[in-house]
């Protein structure tokens, strides 16, 4: 087994700069460190949490659909990040007063979750938990969700 600690970031990659560091700074995102956006080099951003975002850029393709989720196709690679927040009320209420659509809901076993895409259709989803450890993973019934 190999030892790993945490994850240690997220790389999201991006169009526009300046409007995803805005939507992630309104989230929460302070910038610590950025290279050259505009040569691929990450502007490192970090929430309160301790969650680390690399925004990564500048996406060459136009905008359109994010092909990872939005296809009927389904394309390997990583569809989304998932934040884990103390209250789904708190956030629907946060996201309201921003103007940030939920483009979808989840309900299981014991997680709730609401989505939101980033200005670039980056899906991000914000899950919330009774208790410490997440139910529907300690007994394994999140294997049996269709």
């Amino acid at each position: 087994m190999l030892n790993i600690l945490k994850i240690d970031h997220v790389g999201i990659r991006v169009r526009d700069r300046n409007r995803a560091v805005a939507f992630y700074e309104l989230l929460g995102f302070e910038i610590q460190a950025e290279g050259v956006f505009a040569k691929g080099h990450p502007v490192i951003m970090q929430h309160a949490s301790g969650v680390v975002i690399n925004v990564l850029g500048p996406a060459s393709e136009p905008d359109g659909p994010n092909v990872l989720m939005d296809v009927e196709a389904k394309h390997a690679g990583y569809t989304h990040i998932a934040l884990r927040v103390e209250s789904l009320d708190d956030t629907r209420a946060f996201l309201s007063k921003h103007a940030i659509a939920i483009t979808g809901t989840m309900n299981f076993g014991d997680l709730n979750a609401v989505f939101i895409r980033d200005p670039d259709r980056n899906v991000i989803e914000f899950d919330e938990y009774p208790n410490d450890q997440p139910g529907t993973r300690a007994d394994g019934s999140f294997a049996e969700h269709p």
